[in-house]
Formats: C-alpha cells, sequence, structure tokens
C-alpha cells in the first residue's frame, strides 16, 4: 500500500515569539533560552530550568525538517508542560493559557498541512478554563485541549471541574493528559526516576480517577487520549477489573465494571518496545492506538512512525494508527 500520512498527535511547542509574549504579560513566567550546546538549550520557566530543549522546541523551521526526518506528516501542536503553570495566579495563568492558544492557532493558519492545534487551559479556576475551551474550540479552531494528570494535587474526577468537561463534551473534543506534578516525588529524586516511573505512574492516577470517578460515564463524548502508552493502565486492567467485583470501594460511582470503560481511551505508542506497543494494538485494537512522539523532548523519540510501520501487524492497521483515528477524532466525528 501507499506510504500512509503520518499525524503525531503527542507533540509540544512554545515558539521565542511566545516566550515573547509571554514574558511580557506575565513577568513572573520569566521564560529565558541559554544556549549549551549548538542547537540544544536550557529552558527556565518561572525559575524553574529545564534541559535539553532542542531547538525545533522553539523554532518552527527546524520543526518542519525534524517532522520530515522522522517520517511525520503533521503535527496536533500542544503547549509545554512547562507552561502549564496551574500553581500560580489563576488570572496570569488565565492570560497565558489565551497567549498561547493564540499562537497555536496562529502556527496552524501558517502551515495548514503541517499542524492541528489543542488549547491549554487555567485548570486551577475550572469555570475560566471551561470558557477558554468554549473560545479556543469555537472562535479559534482548536480541536480540543491538553491537560495534566492532576491539578495541583487534586485528581480529575474532583467535581470542581465538572465545568471544563461539560463544554468538552458538548464539542466531542480530544483531550490530551500529561502526567505533570507527579505522585510520590519524594521518592524519584534520583535516577531520573520522576519521569521513567513518575510519569507513567501519574497517567495511570489520571485514568483510573477518570473510570473510577465516573466522570467517562457521565461524559461520553471526551476523547480522553492517554500518552506514554498509558502509563501502566492498559497493563494492570486485569486488576482494576478484578477489584471492582471484589471490592466496595471502586463501586462508588462506576455501576458497571471497568473493563469497557477502560476500551474507551485511546493511547499514544511512545513505549519504547515493539511487544509493549504490540500488546497495546492487540489488546485495544488499532482503532484506539495513536501516534505519538512526545516531541521535542529526549523521553520521546524521532522514530515514532518508523516504529509503526515495523510493527508486525497488516497495512491497514498501520495506517489507523498512524493516521485513521487521528483524522476522525480531529474532525470532531463521533
Amino acid at each position: 500500500m501507499p506510504n500512509p500520512l503520518a499525524i503525531d498527535c503527542h507533540a509540544h511547542i512554545c515558539t521565542e515569539e511566545t516566550m515573547n509574549l509571554l514574558n511580557k504579560a506575565a513577568p513572573k513566567v520569566g521564560s529565558a533560552l541559554k544556549e549549551i550546546e549548538k542547537d540544544v538549550y536550557e529552558w527556565t520557566v518561572a525559575g524553574t530550568p529545564y534541559r535539553p530543549l532542542p531547538r525545533g522546541g522553539f523554532d518552527i523551521e527546524q520543526r518542519l525538517k525534524d517532522m520530515k526526518t522522522s517520517e511525520v506528516d503533521m503535527q496536533v501542536l500542544s503547549n509545554t508542560p512547562q507552561t502549564f503553570l496551574y500553581n500560580h495566579d489563576a488570572g496570569m495563568t488565565t492570560t497565558t493559557s489565551q497567549i498561547q492558544n493564540d499562537q497555536i492557532a496562529k502556527h496552524v493558519k501558517d502551515h495548514p498541512r503541517s499542524f492541528y492545534g489543542i488549547a491549554t487551559l487555567p485548570m486551577q479556576a475550572p469555570k475560566a478554563a471551561a470558557d477558554e475551551l468554549e473560545r479556543s474550540i469555537s472562535k479559534l479552531g482548536l480541536k480540543g485541549m491538553q491537560i495534566g494528570s492532576n491539578i495541583n494535587g487534586k485528581n480529575l474526577d474532583d467535581p470542581e471541574f465538572e465545568p471544563v468537561w461539560q463544554v468538552a463534551n458538548q464539542h466531542a473534543a480530544f483531550c490530551m493528559i500529561h502526567p505533570a506534578n507527579v505522585a510520590g516525588i519524594d521518592r524519584l529524586r534520583n535516577y531520573y526516576l520522576n519521569n521513567l516511573i513518575g510519569n507513567p505512574l501519574d497517567t495511570t492516577i489520571a485514568a483510573a480517577s477518570l473510570v473510577f470517578g465516573g466522570v467517562i460515564e457521565r461524559f461520553p463524548k471526551i476523547k480522553f487520549y492517554m500518552v506514554h502508552g498509558g502509563g501502566f493502565t492498559p497493563y494492570q486492567a486485569g486488576r482494576w477489573q478484578h477489584g471492582w467485583h471484589v471490592r466496595p470501594e471502586p463501586q462508588k460511582y462506576l455501576k458497571v465494571p471497568p473493563a469497557e470503560t477502560i476500551r474507551t481511551f485511546y493511547w499514544d505508542t511512545i513505549l519504547h518496545g515493539q511487544p509493549a506497543l504490540k500488546f497495546l494494538v492487540d489488546e485495544f485494537g488499532a482503532s484506539h492506538v495513536m501516534l505519538g512522539s512526545d516531541y521535542p523532548y529526549d523521553m520521546g523519540t524521532f522514530e515514532c512512525a518508523r516504529q509503526v510501520k515495523a510493527l508486525p501487524v497488516n497495512d491497514v492497521d498501520k495506517a489507523t494508527i498512524l493516521n485513521g483515528m487521528a483524522q476522525k477524532l480531529l474532525a470532531g466525528v463521533n
């Protein structure tokens, strides 16, 4: 079959122009770049340094070159997790969210054959977040949102987030859940465990909260996209199922066994190993696995499209993972 279109649904961006706009509107963000080697930078946001940030993280022309090298045709642009800024004043985060969403919409307009876009929201202020989601979808043409796996320690089934879910459900929005402020950080400080274990762990907590908190049952049109292969969720789903049957606690808000609710999730492909990715496809079907790279970070991969093309599955399934569900969901088709 012809080489299928590849749509990378997990790719972050914060251009230099966006950084400058953020600094002007919200000086506390304090975004600054320092080159540490050729085309590799340390990026400081709100006083916290992050390294390494490759040039493609903030330079669109470099990004387009990297996409071509990676055999990726399109990216779904989302903000960088460093700019969630949930632990800052809600008014400031509302402003920084609006700036980033306007900028992402601008990138899509400038490069319509290369980019889709999703919004970031001031989730610590759910009413403002719901309003910004409505604006981002209705006025900017963005396809949904990226939110953290918890909001300042509050799990995603907290009732205060209902206004956001209501707007997202109304639009059948795409919702990427990305780890942030991970649990157990005091035990994960060595060996980069905060990312190696912390990120998939917090994704798993988010998934469990959405399932057992009944969020998915109440808002069935939202398309929840769980990154990093869904954390530990797909591989411990049987344990959740067993627990629901033998314990009363998991049944508090979820009145049916969790297996089918878990199957409503969409998972990205960032597992860094063919056996695990093959299991994900075999267990949940190609229609619930969507290409992701975590561009431009070092725990992502430039090989995402080639990894899917190398999977021992049929060509139809490969095309579905590479672009089929992405095109359907991002077009707003239920």
